[in-house]
């Protein structure tokens, strides 16, 4: 027997396709947007210095799809695997340090360099996930130890603890008792930036399992 149209099946096959499209464009849109925007910045560093170098008959720049990417990438790893070398090292240092004397640039620099160390290298801050009970009440939040001790602000006892925004890359820092913190030991940092993020609706039960 021939089903009726309904406008209601209609719509819900339309948030269907929804929901099954949206996550795969916008992944596959990210990662071509990174791809174009890595991909160009050595073809335009090189249009800059040598413009006639670069340009072809109708005045645009020469680019082969691919090169740049790779080329950058590779400049990225060597850099990463000279800067553990003791000379090169010293010489970042040296650049480090007078960038970090620096006024004006000094600000900008080091909470850059700050914001990459925490999530990479030796100084990663995102890793010890807590429950923090921030408002003194039975309501807990997810976030992240990012500094043990308080003192210089005149607060002894109490430690600092991010707590990331759903749907969102910010998130707020609370200076809290430490009996008001919780650490998670059930499932790793990873998942638990992936349920705040998330709004919760992530199954750390499930990731944690992976």
């Amino acid at each position: 027997m021939k089903q009726p149209f309904s406008y209601r099946k209609l719509f819900q096959y339309f948030l269907q396709g929804i929901l099954v499209l949206a996550p795969i464009t916008i992944t596959v849109w990210a990662i071509a947007a990174a791809f174009s925007f890595i991909d160009g910045i050595l073809p335009n560093i090189v249009h800059s210095i040598f413009p006639s170098l670069m340009e072809d008959k109708t005045g645009n720049i020469r680019r082969i799809p691919g090169v740049g990417f790779v080329l950058v990438i590779l400049f990225v790893l060597f850099t990463g695997y000279i800067s553990s070398s003791f000379i090169f090292g010293k010489v970042v240092d040296v650049f480090d340090q007078l960038l970090e004397k620096t006024p004006g640039i000094k600000f900008i620099y080091s909470t850059l360099k700050d914001f990459f160390e925490a999530f990479a290298g030796e100084k990663k801050k995102f890793t010890r996930n807590v429950l923090a009970n921030v408002d003194d009440n039975d309501v807990w939040r997810v976030g992240f130890i990012t500094q043990d001790d308080m003192a210089e602000f005149g607060l002894r006892g109490y430690i600092a603890v991010y707590v990331p925004m759903a749907y969102s890359v910010a998130g707020n820092v609370y200076i809290i008792p430490k009996e008001r913190v919780r650490p998670i030991t059930n499932i790793g940092a990873t998942q638990t930036m992936k349920f705040a993020v998330s709004g919760g609706v992530t199954d750390v039960e499930e990731e944690h399992k992976k």
